[in-house]
């Protein structure tokens, strides 16, 4: 029997940028919001959520996940498809290799910014629309704040 791939929306950002970064994560409707990071520009913010992404689906135990970004350069540099220059972006790629590493089947998808839930979910994070506080259901060490996100709004 065939299962479906579990879906990361990922995506992360800086205020100003560059600035504080914070990274989303949404996967079966929960958002998982990382705030107050260290700071850098956007690229960092979007390799951060990449990560955190990832880190997500090995703490829920999933084997067959797809990561969903709106990020063309993160999803190309991860694919190995583009070229990741800086020191402190190849750490990120090594970073993030090394976790998917731990996961049976990983894909990466670039999707438009509009249809990135976790985008979605920052963005009602600072205008303060549709995102609700849900019960802790990662480990405490994990640091992030967790929400229900509802999209129909």
């Amino acid at each position: 029997m065939q299962r479906t791939p579990t879906k990361l929306y990922f995506d992360g950002g800086s205020r100003p940028n560059p600035g504080p970064i914070e990274t989303a994560v949404v996967v079966s409707g929960i958002s998982h919001v990382r705030t107050g990071l260290e700071a850098g520009d956007s690229n960092r913010a979007e390799w951060l959520a990449l990560i955190h992404a990832a880190e997500i689906a090995i703490h829920l135990g999933l084997d067959d996940v797809v990561f969903v970004g709106d990020s063309a350069l993160v999803i190309h540099q991860a694919k190995g498809e583009w070229k990741c220059r800086g020191e402190g972006f190849q750490a990120l790629l090594a970073r993030f290799r090394a976790l998917a590493e731990q996961l049976p089947t990983v894909k990466l998808r670039q999707v438009k910014r509009s249809q990135n839930l976790a985008g979605i979910a920052l963005e009602r994070l600072h205008g303060g629309l549709g995102v609700a506080r849900a019960p802790e259901a990662v480990a405490p060490d994990f640091r992030s704040v967790q929400n229900r996100l509802d999209i129909r709004r």
